[in-house]
């Protein structure tokens, strides 16, 4: 089994909220499990929020978000035109108020990386078979 969606979205603050959306019916229709549909929609949100705070849009204002259900595995990417820059989870501890969201994709996704080959694009992988 094969799905696959990509869409662009503004560079706002707003953006974690539509693709939660447009990504929750995604996985309902591809039957995913409540426990995959949950973590997916917290990768996708840290996700979106690291590349609006940190990175830059592209030339038309947008940001791409794509998902795919290949088999067993959700990949899930974030694409933004920004270059450079140090992309690792850092630890923090129940006070911190920011610098969270790799750390949290790096516990919620099964795999994540990122290419900078042409501005960044993170990729997070999630597995649907054990929950399926």
């Amino acid at each position: 089994m094969r799905a696959h969606d990509t869409i662009r979205l503004p560079f706002a603050s707003s953006t974690p909220s539509i693709a939660r959306t447009k990504l929750a019916g995604f996985l309902t229709i591809n039957r995913a499990a409540p426990g995959v549909i949950d973590n997916a929609l917290i990768v996708v949100s840290e996700m979106i929020a690291n590349a609006v705070s940190h990175g830059v849009p592209t030339a038309d204002g947008t940001i791409e978000i794509s998902w795919t259900i290949t088999d067993d595995l959700l990949e899930i990417s974030v694409h933004d035109a920004g270059q450079g820059g140090s992309l690792k989870p850092i630890d923090f501890d129940e006070d911190s108020l920011s610098g969270r969201g790799l750390s949290i994709i790096n516990r919620v996704a099964d795999r994540w990386w990122v290419d900078m080959s042409q501005g960044t694009r993170v990729n997070a992988e999630l597995a649907l078979g054990q929950y399926r």
